[in-house]
Parts: structure tokens; C-alpha cells; sequence
């Protein structure tokens, strides 16, 4: 399954294209797609999105965003679980605590994949890579807790993105997440309607 899944389906601007980017591909956008309706069949179809983009990502040495993909599985489940029929979880703003925290932890997480892409692994883009890892894990986490302030998180991953991933020929996945910046402009304007103002200071 995995020499199959590495296998080249087709070329883009000259570099090979492996089924696992391209079914990393499809249901990215899908997922992406029903985060942005609030919808809970993000998570599983998202878990599964993950799974395939870490195989695309060890092979061409994101080892990184590779690892980042088993953590997305955990957070998969756990949204999938918050965003269960009958949970209370709600659209809302990030606290000033909640800020505080997310960003102790993204440059803690940035400053550790650093130093461990750079000293274990083959990586040539231990910062970008370590980066980008930690803001993902915010901007995911952030989102199981319907935080509005997690589309500006994913924004600012994405523009690292496209350009990391096409430095890695990894060209439709580049093409994908130029899409998934559009998505986040359009979750970040659905998910700022959709607050409640009587609530959205309110922790869920």
C-alpha cells in the first residue's frame, strides 16, 4: 500500500505528483471546505487527510510536518469528540489568557522542532518546517474549540506553505493550500457571523 501510495500518479511543472499528495489533495479541500460550514464530518475526513499528507511528507523529508500528522490524528479525535451532537461548544473569541498561553507554547514548540530537525534529522528547512509545525498545532487546536481567531493562525501558515512546499516540488500540495488560504478568508468571515455576542468571551 505504501509503495503504491508513493508511486507517482502524474507530473506537475515537471516534478512527480504520488497518490498520497493527490487524495492528500481531495479531501483537504473537502475537509477545509466543512470546517468552514461548521460541519463535524470535517474531523473524520480530515483524519484520514492527514494520514495521507504525512506519507507525501516523510517521503520528500518534511519530517516535521510528517510527525505534525500523528499529532493531527489526536486533535482529529478530540474535535470530532468537542463537536459532538449536544456538545455546548460554541463559536467565540480567544481569551487574552488563551493568547498568553498559545503563544508561550508556539515558540516553545518552534524553538524544540528546531533544535531536533536540525540536530536528528536531514531536514533543509528546520525553521520554516519547525514554525509552521508549531502555528498548525495552535491553529488546530484552536479550531476544535471553535475559536475565531484560529482562521488568522491558519492564514499565516498558509502564506509559509505555498512557497515551503513548492521549494519541496511538492506542487500540488503548494496549489492546495494557496486554496486553503482562500478557505480560511471564508471561514474567518462565516465563523466571525456565526458568533454569539452574548457568549463569545465566555470559555466553551
Amino acid at each position: 500500500m505504501l509503495d503504491w501510495l508513493t508511486s507517482t500518479a502524474f507530473h506537475a511543472f515537471g516534478a512527480p505528483t504520488t497518490w498520497a499528495e493527490l487524495l492528500g489533495f481531495l479531501t483537504g479541500l473537502v475537509t477545509v471546505w466543512l470546517v468552514v460550514r461548521q460541519h463535524i464530518a470535517n474531523w473524520p475526513i480530515g483524519i484520514a487527510n492527514v494520514l495521507l499528507l504525512m506519507v507525501a511528507f516523510w517521503h520528500v523529508g518534511l519530517y516535521g510536518d510528517a510527525w505534525l500528522q500523528v499529532v493531527y490524528v489526536v486533535l482529529g479525535a478530540y474535535g470530532w469528540w468537542r463537536w459532538r451532537p449536544g456538545a455546548t461548544t460554541v463559536v467565540r473569541r480567544t481569551t487574552r489568557v488563551e493568547w498568553g498561553a498559545l503563544a508561550v507554547a508556539g515558540v516553545s514548540l518552534t524553538v524544540v522542532l528546531w533544535w531536533y530537525l536540525d540536530r536528528f534529522t536531514s531536514s533543509t528547512v528546520p525553521w520554516p518546517d519547525a514554525a509552521t509545525t508549531a502555528l498548525s498545532l495552535l491553529a488546530t487546536y484552536g479550531q476544535t474549540r471553535r475559536l475565531v481567531e484560529s482562521w488568522w493562525l491558519w492564514i499565516a501558515v498558509d502564506v509559509v506553505y505555498v512557497p515551503l512546499y513548492g521549494y519541496k516540488d511538492l506542487w500540488l500540495t503548494a496549489v492546495l493550500y494557496l486554496a486553503f488560504l482562500a478557505l480560511c478568508v471564508l471561514g474567518l468571515r462565516a465563523w466571525r457571523q456565526a458568533l454569539d455576542p452574548r457568549r463569545e468571551a465566555v470559555p466553551a
